[in-house]
């Protein structure tokens, strides 16, 4: 057994993890950038030096077992370890310069976080900014981004990072329909509605939404808050929208006030093991002191709609 593991490299169980997570070995090669006989060569090495099957061909596909989920299993570790000692290393040598993956929402990004990354771009030239936009929750951990904002109320236990704030709701509407008129909430849920797809149904606005507004009237739904908004300034109806975001799009006017049941906390995430690099903190740091500034708005105690 002992000469087993002494030929036994970090490649082969790469390729092992990569049959187990792609579930094949066709994806497996296209996921490590290799042809399907080098993969299948190596698995046959493999499984010839540890003395078992690591995974059973099936029709449906390659199933691992026991041993093979072990060795999936020790892939995934040695994996996060190599991550975790790059991370430090890398974050320490660069210091202020390098490069930066930030992901976020469209609606985060769109009018509120650009000016602010923009101010810190100016402030550190070499720093390269790359981002990432989507609702979607990337893996930290394994440096698919190095930093997110999310508006959340459970962040990830394994990340460090800090509430910013609390982000207020309203229902907004198309200016030129609302101006000077005051429905009221009952009024408001008798229009027609733009709200939530289930891509977004973990936002308490699509239950608040699903429960309080007859169905039929909810006409237009979307997975994008920017794209909601968007609806809303079209005329489709008014809907809910983080105030933070409603109050800069032209054209929108809030029609309700800020709703309590509806909020989300907004909070700047990133890795243990690279909160101290250099960038990361440079830049953690400035975006919490630049949306401190701003938590009256986040929060919706100061309005700034524009016509």
């Amino acid at each position: 057994m002992t000469d087993a593991l002494q030929r036994l490299s970090w490649d082969d169980l790469r390729i092992i993890k990569a049959i187990g997570e792609g579930g094949g070995l066709a994806a497996a090669a296209t996921a490590l950038g290799v042809n399907h006989s080098t993969i299948s060569r190596r698995l046959a090495v493999v499984e010839e030096t540890v003395g078992v099957v690591l995974f059973d061909r099936r029709r449906r596909g390659y199933v691992p077992t026991g041993p093979g989920t072990d060795m999936i299993a020790l892939a995934d570790r040695i994996e996060n370890d190599i991550l975790h000692v790059v991370r430090r290393i890398s974050g320490h040598a660069q210091g202020h310069k390098g490069d930066l993956r930030v992901t976020t929402s469209d609606a985060l990004l769109l009018d509120f976080l650009t000016p602010i990354i923009a101010d810190f771009r100016t402030r550190n030239p070499e720093i390269r900014i790359d981002m990432i936009v989507g609702n979607q929750a990337l893996n930290l951990a394994r440096g698919d981004s190095d930093i997110a904002f999310r508006a959340t109320l459970l962040p990830q236990e394994n990340l460090f990072g800090r509430k910013l704030a609390t982000v207020a709701w309203a229902i907004y509407g198309r200016r030129i329909d609302y101006v000077g008129a005051s429905p009221s909430r009952q009024e408001l849920y008798q229009r027609q509605w733009v709200s939530y797809g289930k891509g977004l149904s973990g936002l308490k606005a699509y239950e608040f939404v699903n429960e309080h507004v007859p169905r039929e009237k909810v006409t237009y739904r979307s997975d994008s808050v920017a794209g909601v908004a968007s609806a809303i300034a079209a005329g489709m109806g008014v809907g809910f929208l983080p105030c933070m975001h409603g109050d800069l799009v032209p054209g929108l006017l809030r029609v309700s006030p800020v709703e309590p049941e509806i909020f989300d906390e907004l909070w700047v995430l990133t890795h243990p093991d690279i909160r101290k690099s250099g960038r990361v903190y440079a830049f953690m740091s400035h975006c919490a002191e630049a949306i401190a500034k701003q938590r009256g708005f986040i929060e919706g105690k100061e309005m700034r709609n524009f016509a």
